[in-house]
């Protein structure tokens, strides 16, 4: 099983200033961490897509790149890459670009996305939030498949006998991902088409959506896939420390992003019995000492039968040093444990 480790570029927020981290350091520290996850032998690493003042990291490819000419082995990934709202040969570009830099490291893991933000500034509508990923995503598995590509759509201008450059290393052909948050249809559509799946848990307990997993199993055999190239990731938010006192202040960093989130959603404050119950054993929080870690990712291959486990490690912004130590864990006794 691979492990990896994803980001969305947190930005803390300085109630004093009034103002949010500097983008720049950020990135420059995710650069960092990305060499160092390389180091201790992580698996993958993907950044996620914003465009909000509390994220660094609007363009994932760009991060992406700069991370590929700092590292030799780890997978490079987005996560998630809003299709919705992208132009789908600009992303096989983007990223068979980031694939030959990077010697074939590269993957894209598409979705809808959790926020919308995206949609108006690129001058779409969110009522066709449905029918712009399906066609969206139509278009790219062509382009992916395909090096001349003659396609027609409704929301999109049709391409007659196109050809898209550069090809991936690999025939031309990207590790191509579908996320999803839970909804059946998404993963039906990902079994039907032979796509990898990744499922993000994020709330709740993780045991919840196992009858999802095996829909997605049944649904992918049905479609006459192979089931030897079946893969499942699980994607959740995940920090590790040797140290209690770090885990419990860690609390603070995960309420203040889950609070600022929450203001625009309708959500009660956040709360340390949340934080607690979500550590728990059933819980969906992979945050803990190291056994506790990878006992609970154990725990999670056993139910699921994945062949990859993403923690996302940077919810609110934690300090730079800790989130080494975290990633030097996850890779050193984490992966023992797993592996």
């Amino acid at each position: 099983m691979e492990l990896g480790i994803g980001m969305f570029g947190d930005l803390a927020f300085d109630p004093k200033t009034g103002k949010y981290k500097d983008a720049g350091i950020k990135i420059r520290e995710i650069l960092e961490q990305v060499k160092l996850m390389d180091e201790v032998g992580i698996d993958v690493f993907a950044m996620g897509e914003h465009h909000r003042a509390d994220y660094a990291v609007s363009s994932p490819e760009m991060v992406l790149a700069a991370a590929a000419s700092i590292t030799k082995n780890i997978k490079l990934a987005s996560g998630v890459t809003v299709l919705s709202s992208s132009e789908p040969v600009k992303v096989y570009e983007d990223f068979s670009t980031l694939d030959l830099i990077s010697d074939g490291r590269a993957e894209i893991f598409v979705g809808r996305g959790s926020f919308i933000e995206s949609f108006p500034l690129y001058g779409y509508s969110l009522n066709d939030y449905d029918e712009l990923f399906d066609e969206k995503l139509e278009l790219l598995l062509k382009i992916n498949s395909e090096e001349n590509v003659s396609w027609s759509g409704k929301l999109r201008a049709p391409m007659q006998n196109q050809t898209v450059y550069p090809r991936a290393k690999n025939n031309g052909k990207l590790p191509i991902w579908r996320a999803v948050g839970g909804t059946p249809q998404s993963v039906l559509s990902a079994a039907k088409l032979g796509m990898p799946l990744v499922v993000a848990i994020i709330g709740g307990m993780p045991v919840q959506f196992k009858n999802l997993v095996d829909f997605y199993k049944q649904e992918y055999l049905n479609a006459g896939h192979d089931a030897s190239e079946m893969q499942i990731a699980i994607h959740s938010h995940t920090f590790v420390s040797e140290d209690q006192n770090v885990v419990d202040g860690y609390f603070h960093n995960y309420k203040s992003q889950m609070d600022r989130i929450g203001k625009s959603r309708g959500w009660a404050p956040y709360t340390k019995m949340q934080y607690d119950g979500g550590r728990a054993r059933e819980g969906a929080l992979f945050i803990g000492n190291p056994k506790e870690v990878s006992d609970k990712i154990n725990y999670i291959k056993e139910i699921f039968g994945i062949t990859r486990f993403v923690g996302h490690m940077d919810v609110g912004d934690p300090n730079h040093d800790i989130m080494m130590k975290s990633i030097e864990l996850m890779g050193d006794k984490v992966a023992q444990n797993v592996k």
